[in-house]
């Protein structure tokens, strides 16, 4: 096949680097329109100049050419069809979880050997499940997030600067905005059709979801309550004053599905001091923040959920583990682990006085413990640090981490 051009992600190549044509297959995770099959493309590159001799074959579930492929045996007898006698194989795959049993499938050409493997996905539970039920050891899953900040300047040949991070807190990182006008109506239709593939094929279609009015509503209040805690009963109760009944369980199974499918991103509560999660009470933040504004608006009044939600998905493309830290009654608006490694962040709109920075700063103050802390702000002017806590502009702390 003949690969497109495409712009290079060094954040995920990295990642995947180390484990090619090792016994072990790659599985990309990511929301649909991420990028997944451009990463794939960049790996057939790669690979090729590493081995010339290698044969490759790719599969996309998206195209009508595969749409044969339904299941493990549909898929090794395309495999044995088209490979070549003594060659290694590099296979890869677009969109696995669309082949019923896919894992079967990739058990068996794992044991065959001489062949590499890589897939991509866009349903986290479903992969995550399978995978580790019939390939537990064998598979490492790279997650896959839309551009960063630093990515979006590439993308679209820009400067950073105050219009650049605006037009990335409005559109958000999805990587086919390069190929359209940054104008409101054009990126905000391209969206909600994205917005509405997610819900149909990978929740709608893959769940039998009976109730699409209330899934619909159900992602327009998570869109209206980025960074708010959200419960079960919450949601009910809302719904129940828009004269619409649904059970808590069924609330929790549609949560569950759109975490899934990646749209929103849970961020569970954890508590400082007695190092426990809190099993009720987390918060949502969408993958993509252009998605979340196609369902909502971009509305100036929401630059804090803005600021929260977009240093959450930096955090996460980053490689931390996520969870909204609390210390007695006090917040802790993020608590950051990777590996031995642990950050606190605070993120403010702006710190105006002093009633405000003793708010944000003191917060992270209460933290017995001498791991990093970092408020994260837009003040137009920042520098140093407030009693050892370092004071961050947002764009400087996008262009970092990572």
């Amino acid at each position: 096949m003949i690969i497109p051009k495409y712009i290079e992600r060094q954040i995920y190549i990295d990642r995947v680097m180390p484990y090619v044509q090792k016994d072990i297959i790659k599985i990309l995770v990511g929301q649909r329109r991420v990028g997944k099959s451009y990463l794939l493309f960049q790996l057939m590159d790669k690979i090729a100049k590493i081995d010339p001799e290698c044969q490759q074959i790719y599969i996309n579930k998206e195209l009508h050419e595969f749409s044969d492929i339904r299941n493990a045996e549909d898929l090794l007898a395309y495999i044995a069809a088209h490979r070549l006698s003594g060659r290694r194989l590099s296979l890869f795959i677009d969109e696995v979880q669309d082949i019923d049993q896919f894992e079967n499938a990739l058990r068996s050409l794992q044991a065959e050997g001489n062949v590499d493997i890589y897939g991509t996905g866009s349903n986290a539970k479903l992969l995550s499940g399978e995978l580790a039920t019939y390939l537990s050891g064998r598979y490492i899953e790279i997650k896959v997030y839309g551009l960063t900040y630093s990515e979006f300047l590439t993308f679209h040949r820009l400067e950073k600067g105050q219009d650049s991070l605006q037009n990335y807190l409005k559109f958000g990182g999805l990587p086919y905005l390069k190929h359209l006008p940054l104008d409101d109506a054009v990126i905000f239709d391209y969206l909600k059709n994205v917005t509405d593939a997610i819900l149909l094929k990978d929740i709608v279609s893959r769940y039998d979801i009976r109730n699409v009015s209330f899934l619909q509503r159900l992602v327009r209040f998570l869109a209206d309550n980025v960074g708010s805690l959200v419960t079960a009963r919450k949601i009910s109760t809302y719904l129940k004053s828009q004269q619409i009944k649904i059970s808590h369980n069924l609330v929790l199974d549609y949560l569950s599905y759109l975490s899934s499918a990646l749209l929103v991103l849970p961020a569970k509560r954890f508590d400082i001091k007695g190092k426990k999660i809190f099993e009720i009470g987390e918060k949502y933040y969408f993958e993509d923040l252009g998605i979340r504004h196609a369902l909502v608006g971009f509305r100036a009044m929401d630059i804090n959920k803005i600021l929260e939600n977009v240093i959450f998905t930096h955090l996460k493309t980053a490689g931390y583990k996520v969870t909204v830290g609390q210390i007695g009654k006090r917040e802790i608006d993020f608590l950051c682990e990777k590996r031995e490694e642990r950050l606190y962040i605070q993120a403010a709109y702006m710190i105006p006085d002093d009633k405000v920075r003793d708010r944000e700063f003191g917060n992270l103050l209460m933290i017995p413990d001498n791991f990093p802390k970092k408020v994260v702000s837009m003040d137009p002017v920042i520098g140093g640090s407030y009693k050892g806590i370092e004071h961050v502009h947002l764009e400087d702390f996008l262009l970092s981490l990572v």
